[in-house]
């Protein structure tokens, strides 16, 4: 398919409008499915979902913060996106990236006997591993879900970001916008700088705080890694102490795009995976690896499609309780 020149042609824009850019994607896309792994949380200050079925998203890119709303429009085959804010420029020349045109998927092709993994592969043929280009992004609230449960981290992030953030650049005033409850998290500096008391109050122990700020101190480094081959990108986070090799995958899966980082070290994934490709209703790292190996180059396309089965091993026990530090 013939793929339509980086930006449209420039015409007349309503007050307030950014720039848009309109790209044909070589196959199906689906937008928010694709995306939606960059959310954190359904309060999340940086993504939002709109009625219309839009995303929007607040980034903090290497030429300043900008806000993108993309959405697709299945009956011509295109995606549309308009950006705002002084990174608006590098959000859409990087749209196709950000939407997986360069994941490729062929070489991924479910066992038949995985019978709810290769329903799934038919039932999503939009889902595509985009990249942002963009390390600490992903990596803070990573590092912010280490060993707590879900909700804990995400009350974090929404926190910091709403306290710390800036505000996301855009329509803000125009009537249903969402841009108005948007913030852009903080530049690199700026998480070094947030004193202790507030990463308590935001529920963020002193462990997870300090693995934050040892990131931020060495981010031009970090950043690095969104051009690096798999096993060079997780050597260079791995690198600074709090990061480990479950917190650099989540990191490179959403910044890289990388198809093959496994999130080794994960409490539900492992039983997840081995519920739905072997029937175990127990599974530990290796054995996921074991199940994965068929899948090797793309063994994080096969975990995103597990957790679309929808199929969990039953419970045996009770939910971990969601911890406040800020009683400590």
């Amino acid at each position: 398919m013939t793929v339509p020149p980086p930006r449209s042609a420039p015409g007349p824009q309503p007050a307030g409008a950014g720039p848009c850019r309109t790209w044909r994607p070589p196959g199906p896309v689906d937008v928010p499915l694709t995306l939606g792994v960059l959310c954190r949380g359904p309060g999340d200050p940086a993504y939002r979902t709109a009625p219309d079925g839009a995303v929007w998203r607040a980034s903090r890119t290497p030429a300043g913060p900008g806000t993108v709303r993309i959405a697709a429009r299945p009956a011509e085959g295109v995606v549309e996106a308009q950006a705002w804010g002084p990174g608006a420029a590098w959000l859409l020349d990087r749209l196709p990236d950000l939407l997986g045109a360069a994941d490729d998927p062929s070489g991924f092709a479910p066992d038949p006997r995985h019978r709810l993994l290769h329903d799934a592969h038919r039932r999503h043929p939009g889902l595509r591993l985009g990249r942002t280009g963009l390390v600490m992004e992903s990596l803070v609230p990573a590092v912010l879900e280490q060993k707590v449960t879900v909700v804990e981290a995400h009350r974090g992030w929404r926190l910091l970001l709403q306290w710390f953030g800036t505000p996301a650049p855009g329509p803000a005033a125009a009537p249903g916008s969402p841009v108005a409850r948007m913030r852009v998290a903080p530049a690199a500096r700026d998480w070094a700088a947030v004193p202790s008391w507030e990463w308590h109050r935001a529920g963020v122990d002193a462990r997870r705080a300090a693995a934050v700020v040892r990131a931020a101190r060495l981010a031009p480094r970090l950043e690095e890694a969104s051009a690096m081959g798999p096993a060079e990108a997780v050597a260079r986070l791995t690198a600074v102490a709090g990061i480990g090799v479950w917190t650099a995958a989540e990191t490179l899966q959403r910044s890289n795009g990388d198809p093959d980082a496994v999130s080794v070290g994960d409490l539900h994934l492992p039983n997840t995976v081995g519920w739905v490709l072997a029937g175990r209703h127990r599974t530990d790292d290796a054995g996921m690896l074991e199940l994965l190996e068929p899948y090797l180059g793309h063994r994080h396309r096969a975990c995103r499609l597990v957790r679309l089965c929808g199929a969990r091993p039953p419970r045996r026990a009770p939910r971990f309780a969601p911890r406040d530090f800020r009683a400590v």
